[in-house]
């Protein structure tokens, strides 16, 4: 485990930074962008967890946000060679199986969706959704960056399955909290 006893080393001043595999690329490199949307990811479900939310709500964000770190962990020692290994069980099959058990149980309680919903309503349900944004602006930085080198198929399937929970815990929050969904009014 990395001990920091100085947060500032100054070794990224020209614009550069080390990836967990000791590479040193530019800080806007795909592989930092994919890696850091997904730190912003975990940084918006912490600010929806301050908001209080739902108890079950809460606890498998807490599971989630270590899962978003062994993720970004994950995506910062990636190689660019096929041949490198992959650091093993940061992010596997269980942890996309884990999500869509969530899915399911959080939305057996809600109603069909009949229309599109907003990202709206309570405070921890609109955080819900703006972080549900991220998890797609995450999802899609990824994807580029296995455009250019090898991604295990497990961060990308994560990253999708935990934007659709984070959409239906939006949902379940609302729902909690007797405010229910805030619905689109297309004749607006």
């Amino acid at each position: 485990m990395a001990r920091l006893t100085r947060i500032y080393t100054r070794k990224g001043d020209d614009g550069s930074t080390r990836l967990g595999s000791g590479a040193k690329v530019d800080k806007d490199d795909l592989q930092v962008e994919a890696y850091g949307t997904v730190d912003e990811l975990n940084a918006a479900i912490g600010t929806a967890r301050a908001a209080g939310l739902d108890e079950a709500t809460d606890r498998v964000l807490a599971r989630i946000q270590s899962e978003l770190l062994n993720l970004g962990g994950l995506l910062s020692m990636l190689a660019p060679e096929p041949a490198d290994a992959t650091p093993p069980g940061l992010i596997e099959s269980r942890h996309v199986e884990a999500l869509e058990r969530d899915c399911d149980a959080f939305n057996a309680d809600l109603g069909p969706l009949e229309e599109f919903v907003l990202p709206a309503g309570t405070p921890g349900a609109s955080l819900l959704h703006l972080a549900r944004t991220i998890a797609r602006r995450a999802e899609r930085r990824i994807v580029s960056l296995a455009r250019r080198q090898p991604v295990p198929a497990d961060c990308v399937r994560y990253v999708n399955r935990l934007s659709d929970l984070l959409f239906i815990l939006a949902r379940h929050e609302n729902h909690v909290h007797g405010g229910g969904d805030v619905l689109w009014d297309r004749d607006a």
